[in-house]
């Protein structure tokens, strides 16, 4: 072969070999580019998840023993606080191995005679399955009503001297309409099969028998709420005339009269109460997807039938 062509072919093979080791480089730089722009959206995706709580956090156990914490915050009420939400948060405080006692903090005005009747029953069975741990209700502001329903299951219950404690009673509230209409004219026509389907619907005028027999079933269900407070305080009760009858009271006045027990917080009772000063939290805490398909969920089913979500409300 002559020179011309060794030379042409060296310098084509240089030229090949420069051109394939650029291409090897695009291409490792464009997979290293996918690679840390995949590891930057799944970094994103989980900090995405974590602040809207699409994944639980459900705590690392501390070493030790220690005082179990579950909040009770806001209305009492499927789709806000439920039974449910405050049930499986003692419960998993309750089974934890190095709980000590157990602390229910409340802040709220009350809700549902049945979720508050069911997070009593629950609070009852947990303490006769764990007989060895206590649970002592601690208030914040306001311990109303449910609430309060709920806290009378508790062993002790701790108040803040200004917190506001009571309004054991139960209402049915609604609006009327008729009035309003026949200024405007409008009629309201109602079919029904059977003569008590529209229970005092609010568009209809009153209706003394209806009236009498909603009177009858919130009587019932107060008297079931004044037997769980007194099954619950037992002898500390110390009734007066006025004490089921809606009324609330401060925290220094509810310990005088037995609805409470004393002065403390939370960092009180663990500390000095349970002897564990270590607190771990058990609230369960709702995802943001189940929060709104919940809150959406109630929202339609109003807005479709707005008495079918009608009831009696501890408040």
């Amino acid at each position: 072969m002559s020179e011309p062509e060794k030379s042409g072919n060296w310098e084509r093979e240089v030229l090949e070999k420069v051109a394939l080791s650029a291409v090897k480089e695009q291409r490792t730089a464009r997979h290293w580019s996918i690679f840390f722009k995949l590891l930057g959206f799944s970094y994103l995706f989980i900090l995405l998840f974590l602040v809207l709580g699409w994944i639980g956090d459900h705590g690392i156990p501390i070493p030790g023993k220690h005082t179990a914490l579950v909040e009770l915050n806001g209305t009492i009420a499927p789709g806000e606080t439920s039974a449910d939400e405050v049930m499986a948060g003692l419960q998993a405080a309750f089974e934890d191995g190095n709980t000590k006692g157990v602390i229910l903090r409340i802040n709220s005005p009350g809700g549902s005679p049945v979720q508050s009747g069911q997070i009593y029953d629950d609070i009852k069975r947990l303490r006769t399955k764990y007989p060895n741990i206590p649970l002592y209700a601690v208030v914040d502001d306001i311990c109303a009503s449910g609430a309060y329903y709920v806290a009378s299951a508790a062993d002790k219950i701790y108040v803040d001297k200004a917190s506001i404690v009571g309004s054991i009673g139960v209402l049915m509230d609604g609006f009327g309409f008729t009035g309003t209409m026949d200024k405007l004219g409008v009629q309201r026509r109602l079919l029904t099969a059977g003569e008590n389907k529209g229970f005092l619907d609010p568009f209809s005028p009153e209706n003394p028998q209806q009236e009498a027999y909603a009177k009858s079933m919130l009587e019932e269900i107060h008297q079931q709420f004044i037997k769980a407070v007194r099954d619950g305080r037992g002898n500390r009760l110390k009734e007066t005339p006025d004490m089921f009858s809606g009324l609330v009271w401060s925290g220094a006045k509810s310990i005088t009269l037995g609805l409470t027990d004393a002065l403390g917080s939370a960092d009180y009772v663990a500390r000095d109460v349970i002897k564990a000063k270590d607190i771990v939290d058990f609230t369960r805490q709702e995802g943001f997807a189940d929060r709104f398909a919940k809150r959406f969920g109630v929202a339609m089913g109003k807005s479709m039938n707005p008495l079918a979500y009608a009831g009696s409300i501890i408040r």
